[in-house]
């Protein structure tokens, strides 16, 4: 995540926009930058964007850096950045559908998984989130993280699904990252896929 970070930087600084998609290795959980986290039993990271926690490991983590004047707002960003991530997982067969905007709550209040309650804009399939996303601003640029599960389950999380439990057959990190990259082609932001 300091590459994130770094990027985060780099548009705050010089501008252009960047979009990152990686894995973890090993797998470790992340957690919000505001999230209070005692347990040391397994790997953490500190995210610098806010949110609860969340498992990588069967999963594809994607990061956008950019303007906020690119998308008009940040939550213009959020929507934009989803409605692009949903095409290319509908281009994979996948019938997901953006959550519906709710009066939000503060972050601190509820479960601390990630995926243990939908937000508004996030994508689901079924009801079910398929992608937990989360956002930081800085001066006019902002990062947007997100995990998109191919597998697995998430801890405490129990409004989850995966794509391949969606789609009934086994979805690779290369699948999903090509699917992106296809779908952000001709977009405004550069594509840092490993």
């Amino acid at each position: 995540m300091a590459i994130d970070e770094a990027l985060l930087d780099r548009v705050v600084r010089s501008g252009g926009a960047f979009l990152r998609l990686y894995r973890w290795d090993p797998p470790a959980l992340s957690i919000g930058r505001n999230q209070p986290w005692t347990r040391s039993d397994v790997p953490v990271v500190r995210r610098p964007t806010g949110g609860k926690a969340v498992w990588h490991e069967h999963e594809v983590t994607y990061a956008v850096a950019a303007p906020i004047a690119l998308f008009g707002s940040l939550r213009s960003a959020y929507s934009e950045i989803h409605t692009r991530l949903a095409a290319a997982l509908r281009s994979l067969g996948a019938a997901v559908t953006l959550a519906p905007y709710r009066p939000t709550v503060r972050p601190s209040d509820g479960p601390s998984s990630c995926f243990a309650k939908p937000a508004g804009g996030e994508i689901l399939v079924a009801g079910r989130k398929v992608v937990g996303s989360a956002q930081v601003r800085r001066g006019n640029s902002f990062l947007q993280h997100g995990s998109i599960l191919l597998d697995g389950n998430q801890p405490g999380g129990a409004h989850e699904t995966t794509l391949t439990a969606v789609l009934r057959r086994s979805v690779s990190f290369a699948d999903v990252a090509s699917a992106i990259i296809a779908t952000w082609r001709g977009s405004d932001i550069a594509s840092l896929a490993p």
